[in-house]
């Protein structure tokens, strides 16, 4: 027995959040949501800043000389760095501390990248592969359609051609 959750069983609504999450194309693909894709890279951004803010506050604490004293300044810290602004207010003074830091920056500048890529593509559309990859579908079919026909022709010619020279032969 399925497990219902508001009345209505997982198995149902997984669909139906599928729906806001992608679409699915007419041959198949899966064509994701820029509003979920966003979504999704903003929730990992700051659920990566939010779990290694702890260990940064953990490595920074113990330091006599830290400026990073508090959760919230260990995350302002993060958050600062993976936006690669680094206001300087804040710093990492050990090499733990240093470590986190680097991490959050390489991490941090893949995903406010891939989210600035999301904003730059819903703004001006420059990219829309999911557009230009349907229309390529659309061409291959076509192509691969005629290709049968021109192949179906041909069989018919090789037949045609084998009977005018089965009656060749049978005359002689």
């Amino acid at each position: 027995m399925v497990a219902s959750h508001g009345g209505i069983s997982p198995s149902i609504e997984i669909p139906r959040m599928n729906k806001h999450i992608y679409k699915t194309d007419e041959y198949g693909i899966r064509n994701y949501s820029l509003l979920a894709l966003g979504a999704a890279g903003v929730c990992l951004l700051y659920s990566v800043i939010g779990v290694l803010a702890m260990a940064l506050l953990h490595f920074e604490a113990s330091a006599v000389n830290t400026n990073i004293k508090t959760y919230v300044d260990a995350f302002w810290t993060l958050q600062m760095s993976a936006s690669t602004i680094g206001f300087g207010d804040h710093f990492p003074v050990t090499v733990g501390g240093r470590m986190v830091v680097a991490a959050m920056f390489y991490v941090g500048v893949g995903l406010v990248g891939f989210i600035g890529a999301l904003i730059a593509e819903r703004m001006l559309g420059f990219a829309d592969t999911n557009v230009k990859n349907r229309e390529l579908r659309q061409q291959n079919s076509a192509i691969l359609a005629h290709n049968k026909e021109l192949e179906n022709k041909i069989d018919l010619l090789i037949n045609r051609v084998e009977k005018l020279v089965g009656q060749h032969h049978e005359h002689q």
